[in-house]
């Protein structure tokens, strides 16, 4: 209990986050009557919540180097807009449409990059303007109107599910494979983690609550899929997900860019004297958050199967708070990209419930806004106590 102690102390942040969206799960789950979670609402939330999720991870590399990114749900609109022109009205292929949208995404990222980065316009500033930039430029362009309906090809990104090679009639056999797949897959990696701190004689918990961590992170790997695979299994957007929130989790961890990144949140000066090359750093963030957005954007038009004006509102609030829920600091330097993703989740639940039990938009947004200004809060309390 003592080591179990010291270990939640030193990251409570992390636990927060967890016991937090554990909490809002249960809570939901019993005055929902267990509508919450049936493999329906399940997945719902998943495909609901995906653009934000989405721009969580780019958004949470943003803050990590210390700025901000007030454009993304304008930027996601505008490609959205560009993206019903060239499927609706042009007819474009579907894959050569989406290669031009995220292509575009890049350019608008890298056109901001470049003021914050080399001309060293304050980045609120920048993407404001951004932001009412490319609200304007998305109404223009289509001209106050909806462009309705998308190919076929193009919806199955956001909403469509892959097939059941195995034609399973209670369950998605191929989802539950999967599952088993990943939970194996999951206990090999924490395994070799284990071995490497021991290697290499750095501190990690008792063998005891090693082995309790796995078992449970196993079972919710399980259930989660057993959920899924009790509705339709898994929708293509989630194999989207995970492999950016693979792919830029071991970017963040392992390579040197992803370093970088932290070292310029970190200290900016620091980092130039250390060789970084802190302008560039920064501007490929931006392109980044670019690409991301225009996915966002993308994924949102799919699953709503339009183009329109209104598209992408709020979501930049969304994406901040799920990057600050999920421990990232604004004055850089700090955040993980699976923090944004519980953040994301926390910020998803919250909608989720709210409406299954029939509370207005208002009061939604007024009790998501009391959700951030406790994470903040909680996070300078924690920051002064460790001081």
């Amino acid at each position: 209990m003592k080591e179990l102690k010291n270990i939640i102390s030193q990251n409570v942040r992390k636990f927060g986050m967890i016991i937090a969206l554990f909490g809002i799960l249960v809570i939901f789950q019993l005055l929902t009557a267990g509508t919450l979670l049936t493999p329906l609402n399940v997945t719902n939330i998943i495909m609901q919540n995906s653009y934000i999720i989405i721009l969580a991870i780019g958004m949470v590399m943003v803050i990590i180097t210390g700025e901000i990114d007030l454009s993304v749900g304008s930027v996601a609109a505008f490609v959205g807009a560009i993206a019903g022109i060239l499927m609706i009205r042009m007819e474009l292929p579907v894959v050569l449409s989406v290669i031009i949208c995220l292509a575009i995404g890049a350019l608008i990222g890298a056109w901001q990059g470049f003021w914050v980065a080399f001309v060293k316009v304050p980045a609120f500033i920048v993407t404001l303007a951004g932001m009412l930039l490319f609200r304007g430029l998305t109404m223009v362009a289509l001209g106050g109107r909806t462009l309705a309906p998308f190919p076929e090809g193009f919806r199955m990104m956001s909403s469509s599910f892959i097939n059941d090679w195995f034609s399973g009639s209670t369950f998605h056999i191929l989802t539950l494979i999967f599952g088993i797949i990943a939970t194996i897959i999951y206990v090999i990696q924490e395994i070799r983690g284990r071995k490497d701190l021991i290697k290499y004689n750095q501190e990690q918990s008792s063998q005891g609550l090693f082995i309790l961590k796995v078992i449970i992170l196993s079972l919710l790997i399980l259930a989660f899929t057993q959920r899924l695979a009790v509705y339709a299994g898994i929708p293509y957007i989630l194999i989207i997900l995970l492999a950016l929130i693979i792919g830029y989790t071991f970017y963040a961890n392992k390579t040197i860019g992803g370093r970088h990144i932290y070292a310029v949140g970190g200290n900016e000066r620091a980092a130039q004297l250390s060789g970084v090359k802190t302008k560039k750093v920064k501007f490929w963030v931006y392109v980044n958050m670019g690409i991301l957005a225009a996915l966002a954007g993308l994924i949102f038009a799919g699953r709503l199967n339009a183009a329109t004006p209104q598209a992408g509102n709020l979501f930049e609030l969304d994406a901040i708070a799920a990057a600050v829920i999920g421990g990232a600091s604004l004055t850089g330097g700090i955040g993980t990209v699976v923090g944004a993703v519980i953040g994301a989740l926390i910020m998803g639940v919250l909608n989720n419930g709210m409406s299954l039990l029939g509370v207005g938009i208002d009061w939604q947004q007024a009790i998501k806004g009391l959700v951030l200004l406790g994470a903040v809060a909680f996070d300078i309390l924690n920051k002064k106590k460790s001081s």
